[in-house]
């Protein structure tokens, strides 16, 4: 944890806004700060504000911007160093983290495990830093602080636009140093921290990629276990997989062997291949018994196959014991030998003869 003189970051950063609202002589004013940014409690909006202290919501606006002005004016003339003391701290985290971050990512590495309580601290402190540039929330970003030699809001919000357009040319999802490739920045990591502040990508393991693709951002059980899957490159049985999820990086995790089970049988992008493996339909598997993937083999090769031939060939999409896929041959009506351990289909063997 950054530490102050001794004292944990979390309460030098309260001290410091104790040290700021005190250089706010009208106690209006205070009270409009102090709500406006939620410095005790949850933010308020401009018309609860008003009709607390019996003013009009534009009126509220006015005085709440005239407020921060002064207080620019007098931190870069130096009168306010509670503000320099915790820009010192930002901007160290800044410089080590891509120059660039979200407010809860910084107030988290600034305190661990009291983020929530620091994280309107740290953006008011931002808000009044020349040194610091605060990018606001909206539909398409998080709140934000970049350092100030990046450039205003304006040019940042450019710079996150230019790769969120990047990834989407790309069309899937795609690994931090390839994307860094791709683009001008100065390093990945401030690749990675200006994509951070984008409310349309995601990233899982560091790659990234559109909120909407579930390699990056699984919404549910189905989603994570496609990822699991396409992870491992190779089909899983459906213990394994619920394991893999338990021991991921998803920020819920928490699902029984079960409710994996479940979830397998009813998503068609996942194939059973054997006793409770599974594969993914994309990788060649397609559904059906032994026998239908039997017919379907000797229907694509257009004409009979040696017994070995067809083992060889369900083998690809089916994990079965070769003795299964004999019964099959030599039990179902629907295949025919038509020569010493060769096989056709029975429809196409009668047309044949």
């Amino acid at each position: 944890m950054t530490e102050v003189a001794g004292t944990d970051t979390a309460s030098t950063i309260k001290t410091a806004i104790q040290d700021i609202l005190k250089t706010i002589d009208q106690e209006r004013e205070r009270e409009i700060i102090t709500r406006r940014f939620g410095l005790f409690d949850r933010k308020e909006t401009l018309e609860q504000i008003g009709e607390l202290l019996g003013i009009t919501r534009e009126r509220v606006r006015q005085l709440e911007k005239a407020i921060i002005i002064r207080l620019k004016i007098a931190t870069e003339e130096g009168n306010i160093p509670a503000v320099r003391t915790i820009e010192r701290l930002i901007i160290r985290d800044l410089s080590e983290n891509g120059r660039i971050g979200r407010v809860n990512d910084i107030a988290e590495r600034l305190s661990p495990g009291k983020a929530t309580a620091i994280r309107t601290h740290v953006a008011f402190i931002a808000e009044l830093s020349p040194r610091l540039t605060t990018i606001n929330e909206t539909d398409n970003y998080y709140q934000g602080i970049s350092i100030a030699e990046n450039g205003d809001e304006k040019k940042i919000r450019s710079n996150i636009d230019t790769i969120v357009k990047t990834i989407k040319k790309h069309g899937e999802p795609i690994d931090i140093e390839t994307l860094h490739g791709m683009l001008t920045y100065e390093s990945p990591a401030q690749v990675r921290a200006l994509a951070s502040l984008s409310k349309q990508l995601a990233s899982l393991k560091d790659v990234w990629g559109l909120t909407k693709w579930p390699t990056v951002n699984p919404k549910n059980i189905r989603d994570k276990i496609y990822v699991i899957l396409v992870g491992n490159g190779k089909p899983l049985h459906f213990s394994e997989i619920a394991k893999a999820i338990k021991t991921s990086d998803f920020k819920r995790k928490n699902v029984t062997t079960q409710a994996i089970h479940n979830e397998l049988i009813k998503d068609k992008r996942f194939v059973l291949i054997g006793r409770g493996i599974y594969a993914l339909q994309e990788w060649g598997y397609s559904r059906g018994t032994v026998s239908e993937i039997i017919a379907n083999v000797l229907k694509d090769a257009g004409e009979p196959l040696h017994r070995d031939e067809i083992v060889r060939r369900v083998l690809k999409s089916r994990r079965v014991k070769e003795t299964t896929i004999l019964l099959n041959l030599q039990s179902k009506p629907e295949f025919k030998r038509v020569a010493k351990a060769t096989y056709a289909l029975a429809d196409a063997a009668q047309h044949e003869s």
